[in-house]
């Protein structure tokens, strides 16, 4: 009688596997309760897992964002994603743990000595208010664009004083106007040397942080920037613009809208910023899911973070 037939086999599996996925004993606990090896028994659990013997179900509330960040980041080829629960009925408490979550994950990348570049925006503003000055990462925080002083969140300067404070670094400022009045101006904005200095430390940078801009409703921040009546804004859209990206204009594929508005910027330019390593886009609401998509199609992103609704709006 062979007592090692294929049944036996499968049994003696089925137990050890029991022992050790649902009462919890150890491998070293199941070979000496067993009279075998730990190699035997290590072997034995590989073997059912090959055998589809095992499946594990995971209870909890989290499952759900998780699961969304996965189908981000396999739809782009993200590096990373982060999924953030949206507080119902509130924009402003959502917005803030969205900037809790990106900062948090800035907080725990960046080296000592790195370099942060960074956008304007609201999501941007909304790390600084999370970021602990008890940190002390001495790195370096430069503006990414040129900066708008009507708010707080369009005045990089000031966005990045406040996340170097945040980290225990030092911030580098760029004096000049994110929008020039002409392409000449623009020119010779570029060609100063502290703003092509910053520019050039910018494209270098570690990492960078993006707030992604709408360009549709009453909350668009780009208008804040740069102010537009309905007629003009309708226009835009019409055209093709779909969201505001270090102040450009793109369209849906993430490619650079054929307007006079991005001729005449401060900014770095798009194909630098694809260079950065680590560009991270911090987004909250369902209005930025048209704008973030946009990024994200042009490869302007290799890490997002994203409330749950966005998320889920994104992905359609």
């Amino acid at each position: 009688m062979n007592i090692a037939g294929p049944n036996n086999q499968q049994k003696l599996i089925a137990r050890v596997l029991t022992l050790h996925f649902q009462e919890g004993l150890s491998q070293a606990e199941i070979a000496s309760n067993m009279d075998l090896s730990t190699a035997k028994v290590n072997r034995l659990i590989k073997q059912g897992r090959e055998l589809g013997m095992v499946e594990f179900i995971i209870h909890s509330p989290y499952q759900r964002l998780f699961e969304l960040e996965r189908a981000i980041k396999e739809r782009w080829n993200l590096d990373d994603c982060v999924v953030v629960e949206s507080v119902t009925g509130s924009a402003e408490n959502t917005l803030d743990l969205v900037g809790k979550a990106a900062a948090e994950y800035i907080a725990k990348t960046v080296n000592d000595g790195g370099v942060i570049a960074i956008s304007g925006g609201k999501a941007v503003s909304a790390i600084a208010n999370n970021l602990d000055a008890s940190e002390d990462v001495p790195c370096t925080v430069l503006p990414l664009t040129g900066g708008v002083q009507s708010q707080h969140y369009t005045d990089v300067n000031h966005l990045a004083t406040r996340l170097a404070e945040g980290l225990g670094g030092e911030a580098v400022l760029l004096h000049a106007p994110l929008h020039s009045d002409t392409l000449a101006e623009r020119d010779l904005l570029m060609s100063v040397r502290t703003v092509r200095e910053t520019m050039e430390r910018a494209a270098n940078a570690d990492i960078a942080v993006f707030g992604v801009g709408s360009v549709e409703g009453d909350d668009a921040t780009y208008y804040e920037a740069y102010p537009l009546s309905n007629e003009e804004r309708k226009g835009l859209y019409e055209t093709g613009v779909r969201s505001e990206f270090l102040g450009h204009l793109i369209d849906e594929s993430g490619a650079l809208c054929d307007v006079d508005l991005n001729s005449r910027l401060v900014s770095l330019p798009l194909s630098q910023a694809k260079q950065i390593p680590c560009r991270m886009g911090v987004v909250s609401g369902l209005a930025k899911a048209e704008p973030v998509n946009a990024a994200l199609n042009g490869g302007y992103l290799s890490m997002l973070v994203i409330d749950d609704e966005a998320a889920q709006a994104l992905l359609g």
